[in-house]
C-alpha cells in the first residue's frame, strides 16, 4: 500500500462564512481503483470538506471494502470520515457490531440507509429474518450502539418504493425523530423541485439540515440509465445541453460544471450554504466546481 502524502494528514480548515461541503466516494475494487480515490482525496482535501463518506454496495456487497476505506482515511488522513450502514443481508447483531468497530475506530458518523437489495431480491427489498426493517429502526439501533452523528438520506422525486410525497415526508420525519441528525438528498437536477420539497419539510415540522446532493454529469447516457432506478428524473434540457458530446469528453465536462455550479449557485440564492457532491471517486469536476463557488484551498501564509 504507497504511503499517504503529507498533503492529507494537514489539518484543512475550512475559511469560517463559506459555503460548507461533503464529498461521497465509493470503495475500491482493484488496486488501481483505489490510486484513482487516494488521487481525488489528495485533489480534494486542501478545500476542507466538513466530511467525507464511503458508500455501501447493494446486498452489503462492499462491507469489507468500505470499511477498510474509511478506517485508513480515519488512520492516515485529517480528513472526517463518515461510512454508510443500511439494512441489508444482516442481524440486528451483525449491523450493531460493525457500529461498535467504527467507534472503537474513532469513526463517530454513520451515513444510516435501508439500502438497495441483491439482484436476487428481483429489485423488492426484504429484510433479514432477524434484521433491522427499515431505516428508522436502523437509526434507532445506531443511538443505542452509541452517540453518533447519523445522517440520512432524503428523496425530492420520492424514493421509487414511497407511495406519495407525503408518505415520503412522514418517513423522513420518522427517521429525524428515531435521531438522525441531517438529511441528505438525492440527486436531483430541477432546482425547483428541490426548493418544493424542502418547503414542505419545513412545514412538516423536520429542522434538521437538509443537504442538496449534487451528481456532476460525467456520462450522460449513463446517468440516464442509473436515474430510472433512482427514481430521479432528467429533464429535456439538460438532454440538450449533452447532445451531440458522445465523443467529446472535454466539453461535457465543461457542461458539467457549469450545470451543477449553477444549480448551486441557484440553491446558495434561495439560504442553501452547504452541498454534498457524489464524485465517483472522481475530483476534476468536483474541484471545479468548489472553485466556482469559491471553496477553494486556504491560502499557504508565510512562516
Amino acid at each position: 500500500m504507497a504511503p499517504v502524502s503529507n498533503a492529507l494528514t494537514q489539518s484543512p480548515v475550512a475559511p469560517a462564512g463559506r459555503l460548507k461541503v461533503s464529498f461521497e466516494f465509493f470503495p475500491p475494487k482493484t488496486a488501481e481503483m483505489e490510486q484513482n480515490l487516494w488521487q481525488a482525496l489528495l485533489r480534494l482535501v486542501p478545500l476542507g470538506p466538513r466530511f467525507v463518506s464511503v458508500t455501501y454496495g447493494a446486498g452489503g456487497t462492499t462491507r469489507e471494502r468500505t470499511h477498510a476505506t474509511v478506517t485508513r482515511i480515519r488512520r492516515e488522513t485529517a480528513l472526517e470520515p463518515a461510512a454508510h450502514l443500511t439494512c441489508v443481508g444482516a442481524s440486528r447483531g451483525e449491523v450493531d457490531e460493525v457500529a461498535r468497530q467504527y467507534l472503537d475506530a474513532g469513526i463517530n458518523h454513520i451515513v444510516a440507509l435501508r439500502g438497495d437489495p441483491p439482484p436476487d431480491q428481483g429489485g423488492r427489498f426484504v429484510p433479514h429474518p432477524q434484521g433491522y426493517a427499515n431505516s428508522t429502526e436502523l437509526v434507532a439501533g445506531l443511538r443505542r450502539v452509541g452517540n453518533f452523528e447519523i445522517s440520512v438520506g432524503c428523496y425530492p422525486e420520492l424514493h421509487p418504493s414511497s407511495t406519495s410525497p407525503r408518505a415520503e415526508l412522514e418517513y423522513l420525519k420518522r427517521k429525524v425523530d428515531a435521531g438522525a441528525t441531517r438529511a441528505i438528498s438525492q440527486y436531483f437536477f430541477d432546482v425547483e423541485t428541490f426548493l418544493r420539497f424542502l418547503d414542505r419539510a419545513r412545514s412538516a415540522g423536520i429542522t434538521v439540515p437538509i443537504v442538496p446532493g449534487i451528481l456532476p454529469v460525467t456520462n450522460f447516457k449513463q446517468v440516464v440509465k442509473f436515474s430510472q432506478v433512482a427514481g430521479a428524473s432528467v429533464p429535456a434540457w439538460l438532454a440538450d445541453l449533452f447532445d451531440g458530446l458522445d465523443d467529446d469528453v472535454e466539453t461535457r465536462k465543461m457542461v458539467a460544471a457549469t450545470v451543477a455550479a449553477e444549480q448551486c449557485r441557484r440553491l446558495q440564492a434561495e439560504g442553501l450554504d452547504e452541498f454534498h457532491f457524489y464524485t465517483l471517486n472522481r475530483a476534476d469536476l468536483t474541484f471545479a466546481i468548489c472553485h466556482i463557488l469559491g471553496v477553494r484551498p486556504a491560502p499557504v501564509l508565510p512562516e
